[in-house]
């Protein structure tokens, strides 16, 4: 149910009988250790947890024979706490011990022996390193297709596993290909209002949203969120993702209040339900900053990555993936803030973590770039700036991504071109960009103003000032509705209408 303090309670009263009942290499002691273990790992107490994980070791060690399959359950347990804090190759190690033993004890098509595979193929998922992944999940699966019958629920969470890496590559029509093979097995195995329906649908949100598809992602989340509703306690950790993600189609979709109402539903129950330094609640800060970088207030900005920060250095070790989206809004919020050596700084963090993790190609891989470029073209170095959104498209238009991300590629190459004075190839780069936006967003949209307003300084600095004060009213009059009165691009906005207004 999520209330891990209760669950806590109870297995310690538990266990403190064991103790007075039981010799201390008790069997029973050792299971009573790996429950307390258990609710530690889902609370982010990594090192408590691995404590007890250790001590329920040590009994079935003493009390097994060593190629006991309870040994190889105990080594998972230990793997899996190691995953969790990014400690892959750790992890590795535990998962290939416990697989080991399955091997010699079990037989071929031991579902066991599935669940092996499918946990190794996890570790490598999270290193980045998806063909392995891929391998290992396939494994997984043709091992559980030999023993199940075709609509079991465990070939589900393969065929999810398995969409969940397409994802991470950037395959998205591979990724929803997978996550509704999932779900047609869920939905003639489940009850309409199963809590597992509601992963399904939130997985297919989550692929919608990373390629752009911000309605039909919100539409999947809201199906997700209700079951959830139904199903689980109000402070339940899950409902916590869930609010978060619908606040993250919100900030995507420019709706910035609403963002901020679901961000903060999603911060209140992970506060009730989960310790302090606990990874999932750095997601929180980290989605407070994405909105609020977005709204203008860069000082409130900072302060959530601060705090995202701490929580994530005590969590994980150096060089984790789940640091690149700390540098990277780190870079956004000093590149607004105008101070480029800060920006310039986090952004080639982000970059070097993206180098080591993800696979060549990777869409997240060119968004950095993009950033990297940009914050170049504010420093004045445009050779560096073109080179660097050059890598960016390069695999934007050879890969399947979010075409959001490849109009802000144009629109940053086309403002290079507008310092460079190259006022042709601008309009070139504005038009391709504008076209995707405007396809893909609301029309009142903020980021359709800033490309509007891009084009509204390229028409003034051809002296074609009618184009200008038709793009700059169109800015304004998004920025004024959707924009805050202090809002540092509104001020910027109104600033380049007088200066046309001036001229005509």
């Amino acid at each position: 149910m999520g209330d891990y303090s209760k669950a806590l309670e109870f297995f310690e009263k538990s266990h403190q009988i064991h103790e007075k009942a039981l010799p201390p290499n008790h069997p029973n002691l050792a299971t009573s250790y790996n429950n307390i273990g258990q609710v530690y790992n889902n609370m982010g107490g990594y090192s408590k947890a691995l404590e007890s994980y250790e001590k329920s070791h040590k009994i079935l060690e003493k009390a097994l024979p060593p190629n006991h399959p309870d040994l190889a359950t105990s080594y998972n347990n230990i793997g899996q706490v190691y995953n969790n804090m990014g400690d892959y190759s750790k992890a590795l190690e535990f998962y290939e011990k416990a697989h080991k033993i399955r091997e010699k004890a079990l037989p071929s098509n031991h579902l066991h022996l599935a669940t092996s595979y499918n946990n190794i193929g996890g570790v490598y998922n999270n290193m980045g390193d998806y063909s392995k992944a891929l391998e290992f999940y396939e494994k997984s699966h043709k091992t559980r297709e030999k023993a199940l019958p075709p609509n079991h629920l465990s070939l589900a969470t393969s065929y999810n596993n398995i969409g969940g890496v397409y994802n991470n590559m950037g395959d998205y029509s591979k990724a929803l290909e997978f996550y509704e093979k999932s779900h047609k097995i869920k939905e003639k195995a489940l009850a309409p209002n199963h809590p597992d329906l509601a992963i399904s649908y939130n997985n297919i949100g989550v692929v919608y949203n990373d390629m752009g598809d911000y309605s039909k992602a919100l539409g999947f989340y809201e199906k997700s969120h209700k079951i959830l509703e139904k199903a689980l306690p109000p402070n339940h950790p899950d409902l916590a993702t869930s609010y978060n993600n619908i606040g993250t189609v919100y900030n995507n979709m420019g709706d910035y209040s609403k963002a901020l109402e679901f961000f903060e539903k999603s911060q209140k129950i992970k506060e009730k339900a989960l310790p302090p330094n606990h990874p999932d609640l750095a997601i929180s800060y980290l989605s407070f900053a994405a909105c609020y970088e977005r709204m203008g207030d860069y000082a409130a900005a900072l302060k959530a990555l601060r705090s995202a920060f701490q929580i994530q250095q005590q969590a994980f070790q150096e060089g984790n993936a789940a640091f690149t989206s700390t540098y990277s809004w780190l870079g956004r919020v000093y590149r607004s803030m105008k101070d480029y050596s800060k920006a310039l700084d986090n952004f080639e963090k982000c970059l070097a973590i993206d180098l080591k993790t993800l696979p060549e190609k990777h869409p997240y891989q060119a968004i950095t770039y993009s950033n990297i470029g940009d914050v170049h073209r504010l420093m004045g170095n445009y050779e560096r700036a073109l080179a660097f959104h050059q890598k960016a498209l390069n695999i934007q238009e050879n890969v399947q991504c979010n075409p959001l991300e490849c109009a802000l590629t144009y629109i940053n190459l086309g403002e290079t071109y507008r310092e460079m004075k190259d006022y042709s190839t601008v309009l070139t780069y504005f038009e391709k960009g504008l076209e995707i936006r405007e396809k893909k967003l609301p029309k009142n949209h903020p980021d359709l103003a800033v490309v509007y307003h891009n084009m509204a300084k390229l028409y003034l600095a051809t002296r074609k000032y009618s184009m200008a004060m038709k793009n700059i009213q169109q800015t304004v009059e998004i920025a004024q509705e959707k924009l805050s009165s202090t809002h540092p691009h509104l001020l910027e906005y109104k600033e380049t209408f007088e200066k046309i207004r001036k001229k005509m």
